[in-house]
Formats: structure tokens, sequence, C-alpha cells
């Protein structure tokens, strides 16, 4: 997520930092850079004029050339107003009235069917009791995918096929919504390739119709400043409550996210960060500008732990794992455990300062390793995984066969594996002091 960005700011801030003062010279030098790095992020020149002048007017202010540290200063004054420009935390207006509409829109290929099923999975996760309205009539793919969805997260859809008016079905949704006791109805209207004047009457049609409180763009990140765009005709046409920013993980160079809010005046609300039905996060302008500049995102990491994770297991594994009796089967349960967190690289820019630890290092490797492994412990019998010492020559290739890998593939797991528990034993027996000399001198 933003990592071009947030790598060129780092190096423009790294060489702020160096500084023991600094000139405005200094400044406009470094500001030119900001300058390029935004602009080269699809960040709107406007907001880019803006920006850079914001911060500017400060970083040549008392508070800056005074300071005892005017590079980090300067870091601080870049954070807050990126902050500034994203705009306040998502908050969804639930409550003020029974059941609570929300109407999604956008442009078709943003993911709107897809967010439409992870809303409703995230405010079930909240108390909330949702209804998918599947109001999409003109692309049959998106109602069977819809109800697709619901089925597999058990949250009901209603639909009246393709040859009903959107119109209708949302506000027979609506009814059903009341009589079966749903909190929340969600309405996935239709989305085309380009705005026209027919979707931008329906969706008119559809809020008048059953007035929503909330009516949310869903806009693709990687559209880049066409995003910008998209979003300010739906806010003319329909006035927007706020923005789903959807494939914020991918090769997004983030300036649509940094943008929209600022030129429409329209709230970021919810970020899709994944293609799992769990990967939605509630805007947090702090984390996500935090995250920008390298500084982490630890909060965000406990949340998604908590709201992932088997904490009872959790713990199970870590109590055997300190015992020393931690077991393969244990070990490719944990990294099952892991995988429900999202991506390895997605991960490590949640941690402070790691940017620059696994900076040149190709992550996309590390996520291959891990199937790797995974591949190898699944093409174990369940008394292989328990007991490793049976594994002979001959299980040794049959795992190999089995998994696609090599016997030496088996063998380096195996001995990592051995490594890891006669750690961890050392520790159990009170040699932290000999397990700590042996690990930093390279012996095992």
């Amino acid at each position: 997520m933003f990592e071009s960005l947030g790598n060129r700011l780092q190096t423009v801030f790294d060489g702020l930092k160096r500084r023991g003062k600094l000139t405005e010279a200094d400044v406009d030098t470094a500001m030119r850079e900001v300058r390029l790095a935004l602009l080269e992020a699809d960040v709107n020149y406007k907001v880019v004029k803006s920006f850079v002048q914001r911060v500017r007017e400060r970083s040549v202010g008392q508070e800056v050339m005074t300071s005892l540290t005017p590079g980090q200063m300067v870091v601080k004054i870049v954070n807050e107003e990126l902050v500034r420009t994203l705009g306040e935390p998502g908050r969804l207006n639930l409550g003020m009235q029974s059941p609570t509409i929300i109407m999604l829109v956008g442009l078709q290929g943003a993911g709107k069917t897809t967010m439409a099923a992870k809303l409703a999975l995230h405010l079930r996760r909240g108390g909330s009791r949702p209804l998918l309205v599947a109001a999409d009539i003109y692309r049959p793919a998106a109602i069977d995918q819809l109800q697709t969805l619901g089925r597999q997260l058990d949250i009901p859809v209603y639909s009246e096929g393709t040859a009903a008016r959107p119109p209708d079905v949302c506000a027979n949704g609506v009814k059903l919504a009341r009589v079966e006791g749903a909190t929340v109805v969600i309405l996935d209207t239709a989305g085309r390739l380009n705005i026209d004047e027919m979707m931008m009457d329906e969706i008119k049609a559809i809020k008048a119709r059953v007035q929503p409180i909330e009516t949310l763009l869903v806009a693709d990140a990687m559209t880049g400043q066409e995003a910008v765009r998209v979003a300010t005709d739906f806010h003319n046409a329909v006035n927007l409550t706020g923005l789903i920013m959807t494939k914020i993980d991918g090769d997004a160079r983030g300036g649509a996210a940094i943008s929209m809010r600022e030129v429409t005046g329209v709230p970021i609300k919810f970020l899709g960060t994944g293609e799992k039905l769990s990967a939605i996060e509630i805007f947090h302008p702090d984390r996500l500008s935090n995250r920008i500049l390298g500084m982490g995102d630890v909060l965000t990491l406990i949340e998604r732990a908590q709201q992932e994770l088997d904490q009872e297991e959790a713990q199970k594994a870590g109590k055997r794992l300190l015992e020393g009796d931690f077991d393969l089967e244990d070990f490719l349960g944990q990294m099952q455990q892991m995988k429900k967190l999202g991506p390895i690289a997605q991960l490590l820019e949640m941690v402070p300062g790691i940017n620059k630890m696994a900076k040149g290092v190709d992550l996309s490797g590390a996520e291959s390793e891990l199937k790797r492994v995974e591949a190898i412990i699944y093409s174990m019998t369940l008394e292989e995984r328990r007991n490793p010492k049976i594994l002979k020559a001959s299980r040794k290739r049959r795992i190999a066969k089995g998994s696609g890998t090599s016997v030496q593939d088996v063998n380096v797991l195996l001995k990592q594996f051995r490594e890891m528990q006669d750690m961890m034993k050392n520790f159990k027996r009170g040699g932290r002091r000999s397990a700590l000399s042996n690990l930093f001198s390279g012996r095992t």
C-alpha cells in the first residue's frame, strides 16, 4: 500500500534529519521532492499545491527553525497535514432509522458486489443483522455472485431476478427487512463501464424511493486521478455521504485516496485491503498517514489479530512452544492462523521501522516460501507431523513428491524446526544466556 510514495517521502525526510539546522533553501528543496512524489502517486495537482504550501509555511516558521531536531519537526508537520488532507475517521450513521439503509454505487469493476458482502460481514460482527439486496439487474452474474457470497457468510440476500425494476427491488427488500427484523439493508446497485445519464437517473430513483441514510461510492484506488472525477460526478448527482476505497492492497499509487476527500469534501469510511471477505478496515486517517510515512500501524495490526485469530488456540500453542512440546501440527496451525491476518508485506508495513529493515527484500519470495513449507507439512501423515523423528529417506521422498518439492527442501524444513525446538528447550531450562550467546554466534 503506497509503497512507492512512502519510500520517496522517507528518503526526503532521512536527508532532512541528517542536517543539524535547516535553511529555507533546505525546506524548498525537500518540498520540491515531496511535490514530485505526490504527483507521481497520482495525487490531484490542486491537492498537491495546497498541501505543499501548508507544509512549507509551517516548516519555515519559528517552531522548526528554532527546534533542536528540525528534520523531525518537518516530518511531524507533514504527518499532521496529511491527516488533515485525508479527513475524519470513517463512521457509519447507524441507528438513525430502522432498518438503516446503505446504498452502494460505483462503476463496474470497482469491486462493489464483493464490498457489499464485506460490509455486511463487518456490520454483523459489530452486532447488526444485515440483509443484502441484489439490485444490479443488468449483469446476471452480479445477482449470482451476491447470492453465493450470502450463502458463504450465512447472510440473507433478497433478489427478484433480472426482469424487475431496481427501485422496486430495493423497496421490496426494505419491506422484507422490516418483516424479518433486519437492522441494516445494503443495496448493491448496478455499475457501468462509464458514467451515463441512465445510470444516474436509476440511482436517483432508488434514493428517492427508499431514502438511504448512507450513499457510499465504491471506488477503485488503482484508477488514479480518474477516481476523483468519478467521485465528483457521483457526488453532484446523488449527494454522497461517504467513500469506500477498494484494491488498496494492489499496485495502486495511492493518490486517489489522498485526493478524493479533499476534492469532494466526502469522507472516506472504509478501505478494502484484500480479496478475503474479512479484508475491510474502518478508515483512520492518522493510521494511514503513519503507514505512508513508514511509522507503522500497530493498532490496526492488534485489532486484526483480535478479530481473526483464535485467542484460546494461540495461548495453547504459545504454552506448548515455551514447553518445547511444539510439533509440526502446531506449526501448521500457527501458519494458518497468520494467513488470516493478510499478506506478509501488508503485515510488515504495520510494524514501525520494518520498512527500512526490509528494504530490498523480496517479500513475494517469503510468501512463496510459506506456501512451500505448508505444502510439505500437508504431505505428511498426522503421525509424521507429531513425531518428525520417524521421517527416514523413503518417507521424505514420498513427502517431497506429494508436495512438489525436493528431499533437500524437506530436510531444510526439518533442520530449521529442530533448531527452533532446541532453542525453546534451552529457554525452558533457564539457559537464556547460553541460548542467546549461541544465537548471536551463529551456532544452534
